[in-house]
């Protein structure tokens, strides 16, 4: 999907389509996980984990591959649906599969950190070959190999031994719901404090880039910064799995929290790209070592049988944040300026402290 993101904005900006075109299209990739990321959780509560993949696959080889044959703009909205809607699903498959895996809840925390270092791979190699292929070959060629990739990782996964299957305890009342699960006060916390990272990771994204505008920053300039968080944020998540058996994971979540309000408070004092880049450096490690944490505490305060449910709700949270937080972000610096959007967000974050340390 990561290069996918990149292809599909540049052809469209590049066949004329307005800013706002392109704005709609990049919203589609997490428009579509919003509303199928419930019904892909349950259908792997009851399906494991390669049935999912494979449907996977083939929506989002199916739907670049379309855009391949026909790169027009509406094409290319069909393969942002798809495309977000597979990765979406075979994120939720793999998390519910190896949390079950998983033997203690120290493996719990390794696991997720050692998974949680695939994004920062994938959103290197992914944009870095398309675009390689689009200044040698074009924008055919290098959608071509983007809907290869999904079947690079159904040979990945298709002799994956399968774990038995959970069933749920029968129940003489009404077919439990999604939502039910947010009857227990640890889920509601967690799903609370995954939103805060997850908020302060689109607000770092969003507002840098125009901080760094305001200051005169080059775009090298502004894509190291943004670098320096994203090397961070995967670095961290190297040395979890050999620290794991020694932290909890509440602590390390409020830890972040109040490191990730500390820094938004600093970090629209500063001018020169070298402390700014120290922050982006501090402020990826502190963000980066939330998302194991919060997969290994999720999957010990919700039933067995509903881990699917439970990863398709807060997938769901999490895009619906991101479609919605730019846009109050925008609206937001308009009234008060980029650094109060930092402030704010800082000052939420900051609330959040007393809630992380409730998960104890």
């Amino acid at each position: 999907m990561a290069g996918t993101r990149l292809v599909a904005p540049l052809l469209a900006l590049q066949q004329g389509y307005s800013a706002a075109a392109v704005g709609l299209l990049l919203a589609l990739f997490a428009l579509s996980q919003v509303f199928l990321a419930l019904p892909a959780g349950r259908f792997a509560d009851r399906h494991g984990l390669r049935r999912p993949i494979g449907y996977s696959v083939i929506a989002a080889t199916l739907g670049v591959g379309l855009a391949a044959v026909w790169p027009g703009y509406p094409m290319l909205c069909v393969a942002a649906l798809l495309t977000g809607a597979g990765t979406g699903a075979t994120v939720i498959a793999l998390q519910r599969h190896v949390g079950r895996a998983a033997e203690s809840v120290t493996q719990l925390k390794q696991v997720f950190s050692w998974l949680g270092i695939a994004p920062a791979i994938a959103n290197f190699i992914g944009p870095f070959a398309a675009g390689l292929l689009i200044d040698y070959a074009g924008y055919r060629p290098a959608l071509a190999l983007l809907a290869c990739l999904p079947l690079l990782c159904w040979h990945l996964v298709r002799r994956t031994q399968e774990l038995p299957p959970v069933v749920m305890a029968p129940t003489d009342g009404p077919r439990p719901r999604a939502w039910d699960l947010l009857r227990e006060t640890a889920f509601r916390r967690l799903l609370f404090v995954n939103w805060l990272q997850s908020s302060s990771w689109d607000v770092h994204a969003f507002v840098l880039p125009i901080l760094g505008h305001e200051r005169g920053f080059s775009a090298s300039t502004i894509g190291t910064l943004l670098g320096v968080f994203a090397i961070a944020a995967a670095g961290v998540r190297l040395v979890l799995p050999l620290v794991a058996a020694r932290v909890q994971e509440w602590a390390v979540i409020a830890a972040s929290i109040v490191c990730t309000a500390a820094i938004f408070a600093v970090y629209p004092l500063l001018s020169s790209p070298w402390s700014m880049g120290g922050l982006s450096a501090l402020l990826g490690i502190a963000l980066g070592a939330v998302q194991p944490m919060v997969m290994s505490k999720l999957h010990q305060v919700t039933p067995h049988a509903r881990h699917g449910e439970a990863l398709g709700l807060r997938l769901m949270t999490i895009n619906a944040s991101s479609v919605a937080m730019p846009i109050l972000f925008g609206a937001a610096g308009a009234v008060v300026g980029i650094a109060g959007v930092f402030w704010i967000v800082g000052v939420v974050i900051a609330a959040g402290a007393p809630v992380a340390w409730r998960l104890k």
